[in-house]
């Protein structure tokens, strides 16, 4: 894969302030897409990762956006396509929890992990999928989770809105094949981020048990994956769900 095979084109990665969403902004700018990272709070986090992305020579935008809000999204991305250009690149990466076993989960526990986790990335895909058909290119990645196929106990929430990603990826992907537009679901494993760093060790003794590789992935490993659909070596992969995981689920 040409390492500057994003050359010349825009790529928004969404709640790109840290863990996955760093690893995912910093490996598409060294394949030399602009970075447009948008955040909703950490706008700290935000700036270190373009500092980051400039000293390493790329190029980035601060994009602050709720994803759930869909007048917020739209008026963000609309700004940055007349002031920058086209997003060619979209990665849905925003995502929260809000776990709690189903019987005593908080309705708004609920409606908050979808409207961000799934609504998020309908908004998102709506505002930039106009100006990739007129491009007639485009690279849509979708962030889900093992999750989203296996379940969990307390992750109702969680689990329902990565399910749905999935689905929403392989309709889009149909709706979307004609005009030279990719979409992709990347499932991640159990990952090294900040929101496994506060497992107690042993239900990550128990995980690692369950994980053939016999460890949690990196975030620069699920970098790696989103760094292939997104380049034109996938051009002919389209509405498939990329499992990266240390062989936690096979299919």
């Amino acid at each position: 894969m040409c390492e500057k095979a994003l050359a010349g084109k825009n790529a928004l990665v969404t709640g790109g302030s840290r863990g996955i969403g760093r690893a995912i902004c910093l490996r598409l700018s060294e394949m030399g897409a602009h970075v447009a990272i948008n955040f909703s709070s950490n706008k700290e986090a935000a700036e270190a990762v373009k500092k980051e992305i400039e000293a390493n020579g790329g190029s980035a935008t601060l994009l602050p956006f709720d994803v759930s809000n869909k007048e917020d999204v739209k008026g963000a991305i609309s700004g940055f396509i007349k002031d920058v250009g086209p997003i060619e690149v979209l990665v849905n990466n925003a995502g929260i929890t809000r776990d709690g076993l189903l019987l005593r989960m908080k309705e708004e526990d609920w409606d908050k992990v979808l409207s961000i986790n799934l609504k998020g990335a309908f908004n998102c895909i709506q505002a930039c999928a106009m100006n990739m058909m007129k491009c007639k290119w485009g690279r849509i990645i979708n962030i889900g989770s093992v999750v989203g196929t296996i379940g969990n106990i307390g992750q109702a929430n969680y689990a329902a809105s990565k399910a749905g990603l999935e689905g929403l990826t392989r309709t889009v992907a149909k709706e979307m094949a004609s005009r030279g537009i990719t979409v992709n679901l990347v499932a991640p494993g159990f990952i090294e981020t900040d929101m496994t760093a506060g497992l107690p060790d042993e239900i990550k003794e128990r995980l690692l048990g369950e994980i053939p590789l016999g460890r949690m992935g990196s975030p620069k490993e699920v970098a790696e994956a989103v760094a292939f659909l997104a380049s034109p070596a996938a051009s002919y992969i389209t509405g498939h769900t990329l499992h990266v995981n240390g062989g936690l689920i096979c299919q």
